[in-house]
């Protein structure tokens, strides 16, 4: 029989809030981490991003460790995992995995010319320090998928319990607003010049951000009122960086992971896309949900709220959609004015009572790859 899986414990660190409580008050209210900066350090014009305060992240950070070592990044990824962790009361023996789901990481690193910031750079140099803060036994894992990476997190770690590898996971994903992310979507002429407005017919592209998020993955239901019952990561292999126009491989990941959870599209309460803001992602995702019949179920792009985290930003916006579930809450596209793409999807305009049971979250990025997972409340 194949083992159940459960989301039993979350968190997240972003401008809006250090933990899950705030940020769902801050979305509620209808705040965006979205400001104009100003840093020259990051780039020479003024840019639209969703920065978290270093200094608020110091702060929390000395008040569990006075260690002087760790990069920023690595301080949000501790934040994130430190309560879950003590909450859960979980042993960390080798039954018990860590994951650690990143796009670009310590890549601020490599502002340093010296061997010791290049081997800082390296994806699993972060992830063993992390690991090390915690005292995992086992072998960190980490997952770097472009930006399906923080919800593709999700489906590996899903198998690699059912396959009895572990009965437990710790996952954290994570990113940061660097020279390197904003100079790279600058050069694709993808940046937005105002806040982002995913689906919107006066979107001008994406805003960039970052967040860590954390999650702990279960056999043990203990407590838990989310399960994972399916999931799909299909590629495409249509561009470097832009999606296939028939949404191809968003299409077939969403098929294949509704098989899996046993369940109609029509069962679906509310899907939490991916939702950039580009003209080409906004497009696939809402040919490919038509395709599937989902124009009907309520859809938002939490983008707005915290602009795209890269490797953060699957497990973030799972972490807010279990919330959204738990309090049978849709919550605003926030910057939405009025439809952009050639089919019609059900945007959710304003926050609104729902019953929520069955609820997808997808994700695409680039290299043609795409990922969902469905989810369903334990009432």
């Amino acid at each position: 029989m194949i083992r159940e899986i459960y989301i039993t414990e979350t968190n997240c660190i972003t401008p809006l809030g250090f933990d899950i409580e705030s940020n769902v008050e801050a979305i509620l209210r209808g705040e965006s981490g979205i400001q104009l900066h100003g840093d020259v350090s990051l780039m020479p014009n003024s840019f639209y991003a969703s920065i978290i305060s270093t200094e608020k992240i110091n702060n929390a950070f000395e008040k569990i460790s006075t260690d002087k070592k760790y990069s920023r990044l690595e301080k949000m990824m501790i934040l994130a995992l430190e309560p879950i962790i003590k909450n859960s009361g979980v042993e960390l023996n080798s039954k018990t995995a860590f994951i650690l789901s990143t796009t670009k990481g310590n890549i601020t690193a490599l502002k340093e010319d010296s061997e010791a910031s290049f081997n800082n750079a390296h994806l699993d140099v972060l992830a063993k320090n992390v690991a090390d803060f915690f005292g995992f036994k086992t072998q960190p894992i980490v997952v770097s998928n472009a930006c399906v990476s923080g919800i593709l997190v999700v489906s590996i770690a899903k198998r690699m319990i059912q396959s009895e590898l572990y009965d437990n996971i710790f996952v954290v994903a994570g990113d940061e607003v660097s020279e390197f992310v904003l100079s790279g979507f600058n050069a694709f002429q993808a940046m937005s010049d105002l806040p982002c407005k995913p689906y919107s017919k006066n979107r001008t592209g994406v805003s960039l951000g970052e967040a860590t998020a954390a999650v702990l993955i279960s056999a043990e239901a203990k407590d838990a009122k989310i399960k994972v019952i399916g999931d799909s990561s299909i590629n495409d292999a249509n561009h470097i960086s832009g999606p296939s126009r028939t949404g191809e491989g968003l299409f077939r990941s969403i098929q294949n992971a509704l098989k899996e959870a046993q369940i109609d599209a029509d069962k679906l309460d509310y899907i939490s896309a991916h939702g950039t803001a580009t003209p080409f992602n906004d497009e696939m995702e809402a040919i490919a949900l038509s395709r599937l019949n989902l124009q009907n179920a309520p859809i938002n792009s939490l983008k707005g709220f915290y602009g795209h985290t890269l490797g953060a930003s699957g497990l973030l916006e799972t972490v807010i959609a279990i919330e959204s579930a738990n309090k049978n809450m849709l919550f605003e596209s926030k910057g939405f004015d009025e439809i952009g793409v050639s089919e019609t999807i059900n945007i959710i305009e304003k926050n609104e009572d729902a019953t929520i049971n069955y609820f997808l979250k997808t994700a695409s990025g680039f290299g043609g790859c795409n990922t969902a997972v469905v989810f369903e409340k334990i009432n």
